[in-house]
């Protein structure tokens, strides 16, 4: 089975930092998309950032330049690095895994809260 473990979470004072972590088994982790998505009370699922197989990243406009995706293989785990939080960003974090896809440009990732795996979750609050 797919496992999704995700930590990190608190509270931080806005322009703090955290850094997220996502702890994944049950597949052949470093071939898989990998990604982060969020949920506030009452809003939609966000995605957050993207990183594909070979390492390349994408980022929410809303958070890119303050927060960093990236994994370590070796370990079989995901992170985000997430700095100068604003209040809007609280929300629960989810780690999410997806085997990808091919379209006509290709193989791609797709949107990380669609992704066919995903943990339970770690709460961030930016008061």
């Amino acid at each position: 089975d797919v496992q999704l473990v995700e930590s990190g979470g608190g509270l931080v004072q806005p322009g703090g930092s955290l850094r997220l972590s996502c702890a994944a088994s049950g597949y052949t982790y470093s071939s898989y998309c990998m990604g982060w998505f969020r949920q506030a009370p009452g809003k939609e699922r966000e995605a957050v950032a993207v990183i594909d197989s070979d390492g390349s990243t994408t980022y929410a406009d809303s958070v890119k330049g303050r927060f960093t995706i990236s994994k370590d293989n070796a370990k079989n785990t995901l992170y985000l690095q997430m700095n100068s939080l604003k209040l809007e960003d609280t929300a629960m974090y989810y780690c999410a895994a997806d085997p990808g896809d091919y379209g006509d440009s290709g193989f791609y990732c797709g949107a990380p809260e669609e992704y066919q795996y995903s943990g339970q979750g770690t709460q961030v609050t930016v008061s």
